[in-house]
């Protein structure tokens, strides 16, 4: 009997000790990765203020987070959200209304916070979103933008399948996708350090109160001297749909301005046909890649037969998107036009538009889909 009681003690206390040691190694891990947590906002804190000190004369004005909660009446009126944190509607004590973008503490890295700083204090365009100013104070982070009364592309580009009715006019379109080119040929051209900005998509793209169009949210954007044709990068960034397949597959070409170039012409693709660019629940399956069946009926110099246009003036613009867009789209990125020769495919003459060679990679994968989807 002693016996037993023994080698129950002895159990007992073995497993106390494992539980023991296993506790204090979960609560020794814990600490651990608290004070590497604790470390890289450390060092996120420290990379920001060298930053902000080393680059004064650029940066803008710089707001405590009690002067954001004031001139936001303490965050009462939300205008969005993401993964980033919330946008809200403020007021500066002049009366200028602006949107303040308040980051999420536990989100993001002080690289997109430089980014954005750094990128947008050093333009100044018609079609680049104005940074009024920033909050930097402890973990709390805000950037405080021109207030744009229309929001973004994204709400006024998708036709709803039940009325096919079009939110706005061709002429609107063009001078959108007119702008936002412009934009980025500034973006390119037009600084003195050239800005790529890598996440062009409808979301993107903020509307004043005249439809005039506001490139944003600058956070994947990398600056680099304009005499470097190829820059490096250690991993993908952008959104799938709009992203370049160079970043994506290196052997398809180096990553330069010219992806940029490609997310705009996808972007102004759904704009054209106002619906997104691959969509598996269209009648056809031929149209399920939208750049594709467009391709299609330029070649064979078929109508497009695209909603809403009303004379042929519309529709000389709305042709002269599609050429300009499918030459963007290009899968060689030596191929695509710069975004000063897209400007000047947009504003010249439709009949000295050549007809682009197919997009190869994407228009092959499309002809795959559509034979695997055909009814037999």
């Amino acid at each position: 009997m002693t016996s037993i009681f023994s080698t129950v003690a002895v159990f007992l206390s073995c497993s106390a000790g494992i539980l023991i040691l296993f506790f204090c190694f979960r609560k020794r891990t814990f600490w651990y990765k608290c004070l590497m947590f604790w470390e890289t906002k450390t060092e996120d804190h420290r990379n920001i203020e060298a930053f902000l000190k080393n680059n004064g004369s650029y940066a803008p004005k710089r707001y405590t987070y009690s002067e954001v909660k004031e001139m936001t009446t303490r965050f009462k009126n939300k205008l969005g959200q993401g993964g980033y944190g919330n946008v809200y509607r403020g007021s500066l004590q002049n009366g200028k209304h602006v949107a303040v973008k308040v980051l999420n503490e536990l989100k993001g890295s002080g690289e997109e916070f430089i980014n954005e700083v750094a990128s947008i204090s050093r333009t100044s365009h018609v079609n680049i979103v104005s940074l009024v100013g920033f909050c930097f104070e402890g973990r709390k982070r805000a950037l405080i933008y021109e207030f744009m009364p229309n929001g973004s592309l994204e709400k006024f580009i998708y036709e709803e399948r039940s009325d096919r009715v079009r939110q706005l006019d061709w002429p609107i379109l063009y001078q959108i996708a007119l702008g936002i080119a412009r934009g980025l040929e500034y973006l390119h051209r037009g600084c003195t350090t050239r800005i790529l900005h890598f996440d062009i998509k409808p979301h993107n793209i903020l509307l004043d109160e005249d439809f005039c169009p506001k490139i944003s949210d600058f956070g994947l954007a990398k600056l680099c001297m304009k005499k470097e044709s190829i820059v490096s990068m250690l991993g993908a960034r952008g959104t799938i749909g709009y992203i370049a397949p160079e970043i994506i597959c290196r052997n398809l070409g180096g990553v330069s301005h010219k992806s940029d170039v490609y997310s705009y012409g996808m972007m102004v693709l759904e704009m054209v046909g106002g619906r997104k660019n691959v969509d598996v629940g269209v009648d056809r399956t031929s149209e399920i890649y939208f750049p594709h069946w467009l391709y299609r009926r330029i070649e064979l110099d078929e109508e497009l037969q695209l909603i809403g246009i009303m004379n042929e003036e519309e529709k000389e613009c709305a042709r002269k998107m599609v050429m300009a867009s499918l030459w963007c789209i290009q899968t060689d990125p030596s191929s695509r036009p710069s975004m000063s020769k897209v400007v000047e495919m947009l504003e010249g003459n439709l009949d000295f538009l050549q007809i682009p060679p197919k997009p190869y990679l994407y228009s092959s994968r499309t002809e795959v889909i559509s034979s695997e989807v055909e009814p037999a």
